[in-house]
């Protein structure tokens, strides 16, 4: 697989091997997972950026370069790094503020296996009675014209490359909202363009948390319920939509919830019906809509889950049971409709400059 960032991968062996760095490259299943998982990196801050993975990879090959274990032979007796420690420093890196275990754990090996199923060696190496951590140096060691090669210094290099791409497509992406909060109210068509432009299946799934929450807080705010504890102190009340934390966060299936009525909602871009009947399952099979990034038609999503629910649970009391548990479909037709009657009452510039402070609370920027 050739893209852009590839030659990026490429200048960074051609510097530390030289000629040999093909040969180095296509014995080397480590670059080769690098180069699948860094696709995105010209393709601006709206693409899935996988950091998760790949800094399971950097703080485990820097550990092992911070110890000169690159220098030495014996990798094989070294105790192992704690996960505190590898956690700590994937949270220092670049928009990794809110990383969380999976990777390291096991994500990151089980997409190595499904790219290279016939690789022996998998690349992080865990004690789970320690909890200690190795890279697997099997894969660091790469033999050319019969030389052998470390490629530690040259992983640490391509992530960091990644790293600044990414930062600066980002760096992009905010002064581009930032320009557009400021153009005239006669330029309302670019905003609306670009909004409409990351309300598409392949921007980035935080990126499209965002701008969900922005047009669901605005579609629903000037809703109004009526409650009380008796009929002579009922209420009007207005819907409030609350993002519930950071995006990819372990919450149960929780991304925004709403008040007064406490509606849940979750954020996908899976079609594998096994997440969703987990996602109903940790919240006890309490009521949850679901916002799908998909093109697919809310009854052909529906029955998609359906189908699903009869291969998983057969019983069809027990189908009708998870079925009903989804209170709302909200894909991305919905989405744009959603938007267009909220610009339409006037929340244009609101909606973007709620996408400002949640990417810059997402991200980390400052």
């Amino acid at each position: 697989m050739e893209h852009d960032f590839t030659q990026q991968i490429q200048q960074v062996l051609i510097m530390q091997f030289g000629e040999t760095w093909e040969d180095i490259y296509v014995k080397s299943p480590l670059l080769q997972y690098l180069n699948i998982k860094t696709k995105s990196a010209t393709r601006g801050a709206k693409s899935r950026s996988s950091f998760a993975n790949l800094y399971a990879i950097y703080v485990l090959v820097e550990d092992y370069l911070t110890n000169n274990f690159e220098k030495r032979n014996d990798y094989s007796d070294y105790e192992g790094a704690r996960f505190t420690d590898l956690l700590r420093r994937q949270r220092d890196l670049p928009f990794g503020s809110k990383l969380q275990n999976h990777a390291l754990n096991s994500r990151m090996n089980e997409e190595f296996r499904k790219y290279f199923p016939q690789v022996e060696y998998l690349p992080i190496l865990r004690d789970l009675q320690t909890n200690r951590y190795w890279i697997n140096e099997n894969l660091l060691i790469i033999i050319a014209g019969g030389i052998t090669y470390n490629i530690g210094a040259s992983v640490i290099q391509v992530i960091d490359r990644y790293i600044e791409t990414k930062r600066t497509a980002f760096d992009n992406f905010i002064q581009t909202c930032e320009r557009l909060k400021n153009v005239s109210g006669e330029n309302d068509t670019e905003v609306e363009n670009f909004i409409f432009g990351l309300l598409a299946h392949n921007v980035d799934a935080r990126i499209f948390e965002i701008v969900s929450y922005a047009i669901l807080k605005f579609h629903y705010h000037d809703q109004t319920v009526y409650f009380g504890y008796d009929l002579s102190e009922i209420r009007e009340e207005n819907l409030s939509l609350y993002k519930t934390g950071r995006t990819n966060a372990n919450d149960g299936g929780i991304d925004f919830v709403m008040r007064p009525l406490g509606r849940f909602f979750q954020v996908t871009e899976t079609l594998d019906v096994r997440k969703y009947f987990l996602d109903i399952d940790k919240i006890e099979r309490y009521p949850i809509s679901f916002v799908i990034k998909s093109e697919e038609t809310v009854a052909e999503l529906e029955n998609r889950l359906r189908s699903g629910a009869r291969k998983r649970y057969s019983v069809q009391t027990i189908v009708d049971k998870y079925m009903s548990c989804i209170e709302e479909i909200i894909n991305l037709p919905v989405l744009r409709q959603r938007f267009g009657e909220s610009q339409s009452q006037g929340f244009l510039r609101e909606i973007l400059e709620e996408i400002i402070l949640q990417s810059r609370v997402e991200f980390n920027y400052d």
